[in-house]
This record gives structure tokens, C-alpha cells and sequence, in this order.
């Protein structure tokens, strides 16, 4: 067995591997996006209809495989349970996904993830107006800094689009997903620990799946479906698998494997990863501007230390 692969392997058993992938398929949503609104004139809601289509039996998948069927340790779901699994796949799967869609018809895919990366402060200030407790000394210098990274890459966006009002409206869709995600996340506490991270964004992410769906049918255009050129079927398959299914597994095997905080910890690749395959695959500028503030927004999340979720 050769050194690469003796490291593969022990990077499996430890969870780093896995907390590795997710974080790059969760990168690559906001390329695919990209690359299907550039394959045709197709709008948001059609495009992350494809999405959820292709991803509700694959979210169906994940929920068997941590439903009692699988697990005889699994608790039963209540009624409530239900319900509250109902409220996080409208607010972290459907709202929050529709929002982010909107803001990638105007945006760099760079500036959406830095602008999304912000969800843990986020999360962190919900808390304190819930606890009524004054955040740390060390956390308002983790929010500034993240804020300061934000401004810096938000700015550079728009001279280089010449002040655009589309940047700015782009990046307002996308902090309210940011902002509903945030909701999504601090809605899990006890469910997911209850009843597992896996089980919980597969039951919620079937959910959103048939919100989008019944958006779609009300509002969109389904017989314009089968005239979308194959590169818009091929991306919306992709974002379900590559962007969506998989990385919720594999984030959940490795935070069994290492822990809630060590896989968060892997997930600050992201931003870092969608920079780069946007300006590889997309043509999309790197500057220095741009890397600068990345690494600010990494470096305030990472002296962040929200809650756990699970």
C-alpha cells in the first residue's frame, strides 16, 4: 500500500476525509449554479426546481438509512417532531436555497459563499438577543473582523461592476438566505440531537423538496422543462448529488468520526474552495482584494464559538 493511500485511509477512519468532501461538494453548489444559468436564459425557480427534483429521493435515502428500519436505537418521530421538521426544511432548504438562487443571478459565486460564510455570526447574535446575554469581548472582535472581510469583498464587487445596483441587490438575496439559514440551524438543538443530523436533513431537506416542487407548479413553467438544453439537466443533477446529498452524508460521517467542532473547523475550506474552482471554471477575477477579505471572514469564524447544533 503506498504513503497516499495509507494516508486516505487513516483520514477515513479519523473523519477528516469526509469533513473534507462535504465541504468541497458544499463549495461547488454556487459553479453549478453559475454554469446552468449560463448554459440558458432559465430563471431561479426552475433551476433549483432541477435541484430538489433530482434531490428528494436522494434525501429520501438518507432519512432510511437512519430511520428504525436501519436503526432499532432510532426514537420514534412525534407529531411535534414533525411539525418543527416541517418549519426547518421551509426556512433551511426552500426559503434559504431560493434566496441564495436569486442572489447568484447578479453575483460573483466568490462574493455569494464569503457572504453565506457569515451565517455563524449570524447565528451567534440570534442567540444573544434569545439568552439576552451580551456577546464576549472575543466574539464582537471575531463579528468585526468577519464584517470588515465582508465590506472588503463586497466593495471590490462593486468597482469592478462599476457600482452596480444588480451587486447589491444580489448580495441583499443572499444574506437573507444567510439570515434563514441561520434560523434553519439555531431550529435544530434538541431535534438533531435527538434524532441525528443525517435523519434530520433528510426528513427536512424532503420536505423543502416538496415546497420548491409545489413553488414550481404554481408559479413556474413545468412544459418548459423538456425543451432546457441537457447542460441545465446535467448541473441541476449535479447540484442534488455532488452539492447536496452527498456532502450531508459525508459531513455527517465525519462529525460521528471527529466531532461537531473539528468538522466545522474542516468546513472553512469552503469559501476558500469556491474562490478558486469560480475562477477556474467560470473565469470569474481573483484579486487580491478578494483573497484578503476571504481570510478575514475565515479567520473571524474561526475564533467563533457558537453552540453545537448536534
Amino acid at each position: 500500500m503506498s504513503p497516499t493511500q495509507v494516508r486516505l485511509r487513516r483520514w477515513s477512519q479519523d473523519g477528516r476525509l469526509y469533513a473534507v468532501l462535504a465541504a468541497t461538494g458544499f463549495s461547488m453548489k454556487a459553479v453549478f449554479v453559475k454554469l446552468g444559468y449560463a448554459a440558458a436564459p432559465v430563471d431561479a425557480l426552475t433551476l433549483l426546481a432541477l435541484r430538489m427534483g433530482f434531490a428528494l429521493p436522494l434525501f429520501l435515502w438518507l432519512a432510511w438509512l437512519s430511520s428504525p428500519a436501519r436503526d432499532p436505537d432510532a426514537a420514534p418521530l412525534s407529531r411535534k417532531d414533525g411539525a418543527h421538521i416541517v418549519v426547518l426544511g421551509f426556512l433551511g432548504y426552500y426559503l434559504s436555497s431560493l434566496f441564495d438562487f436569486y442572489g447568484l443571478e447578479t453575483i460573483t459565486a466568490g462574493l455569494e459563499r464569503l457572504i453565506l460564510f457569515l451565517y455563524p455570526t449570524l447565528v451567534l447574535l440570534f442567540h444573544a438577543c434569545l439568552t439576552r446575554q451580551r456577546p464576549s469581548p472575543r466574539t464582537l472582535q471575531a463579528l468585526a473582523i468577519c464584517y470588515l472581510g465582508l465590506g472588503i469583498g463586497f466593495v471590490h464587487d462593486l468597482q469592478v461592476t462599476g457600482w452596480s445596483r444588480d451587486v447589491m441587490v444580489g448580495s441583499s438575496w443572499v444574506f437573507a438566505s444567510a439570515v434563514t439559514y441561520a434560523l434553519y440551524y439555531l431550529g435544530t438543538g434538541a431535534l438533531v440531537a435527538r434524532i441525528g443530523s443525517m435523519r434530520l436533513a433528510g426528513l427536512a431537506g424532503g420536505a423543502s423538496c416538496v415546497f420548491v416542487l409545489g413553488h414550481y407548479l404554481v408559479a413556474g413553467d413545468p412544459a418548459s422543462l423538456p425543451g432546457l438544453p441537457p447542460a441545465v439537466w446535467l448541473n441541476g443533477g449535479l447540484m442534488a448529488v455532488v452539492s447536496t446529498a452527498l456532502p450531508i452524508y459525508w459531513l455527517a460521517l465525519g462529525i460521528q468520526r471527529m466531532g461537531t467542532a473539528q468538522a466545522a473547523a474542516v468546513g472553512n475550506l469552503g469559501p476558500v474552495l469556491t474562490v478558486f474552482a469560480s475562477w477556474l471554471l467560470l473565469g470569474e477575477p481573483l484579486s487580491v482584494y478578494q483573497l484578503g477579505g476571504l481570510a478575514l471572514v475565515i479567520l473571524g469564524v474561526s475564533r467563533l464559538k457558537p453552540k453545537s447544533a448536534s
